[in-house]
């Protein structure tokens, strides 16, 4: 066989190995076992199967701990409270528009008034101010699917220098 049939062959070689899938095997990192690990399969099972058991109903009065948004309340935002903002220009980059919000009646007026544009921007709210489980509906039902989050907005505003809701955040400036 001349060199030049042997370069042809090698090259087919690394071609067809190229193309083939290579298994994608690695080594599993155990973070932490605490000695009662269990397999995976018996919960798989239940999968296969038809519908699921309904969940076991709730006790009156039953707390989930951190994901029962009643433990969140109040929410608060020292430094920030309800009145007008003027437009300006800000340098930060946003990855997503952000409004901030809160259950008082400016607030509701604005988020009714302005939410079609922030659906159309695809906006993120950040409900800064609730005192009850009934101001969290309130906005919920203005919100109508808008995504809205309960937290603190103090280190946003300070880090723009805003003292005052509701208003809107854009990667071109700070809007009312």
């Amino acid at each position: 066989m001349n060199v030049r049939a042997c370069c042809r062959h090698a090259w087919l070689g690394v071609l067809l190995g190229l193309a083939a899938p290579l298994p994608a095997w690695t080594q599993v990192t155990v973070i932490y076992d605490s000695g009662q690990t269990r397999p995976l399969a018996p919960y798989l099972e239940v999968l296969g199967e038809g519908a699921p058991e309904p969940a076991p109903p709730v006790p009156p009065g039953f707390r989930f701990g951190a994901g029962d948004v009643r433990n969140l309340l109040p929410i608060r935002s020292p430094g920030l409270t309800p009145g007008k903002v003027s437009a300006r220009a800000h340098s930060r980059p946003l990855s997503r528009p952000v409004f901030l919000i809160g259950s008082d009646a400016r607030s509701r007026q604005w988020l009714a008034r302005h939410r079609a544009r922030l659906e159309a921007i695809g906006a993120v709210g950040l409900l800064v101010q609730a005192r009850t489980m009934d101001d969290l509906r309130a906005v919920s039902a203005l919100a109508a699917g808008l995504p809205v989050m309960p937290a603190s907005g103090s280190d946003l505003a300070r880090a723009l220098g805003l003292v005052h809701y509701p208003v809107l955040i854009t990667s071109r400036g700070i809007e009312q």
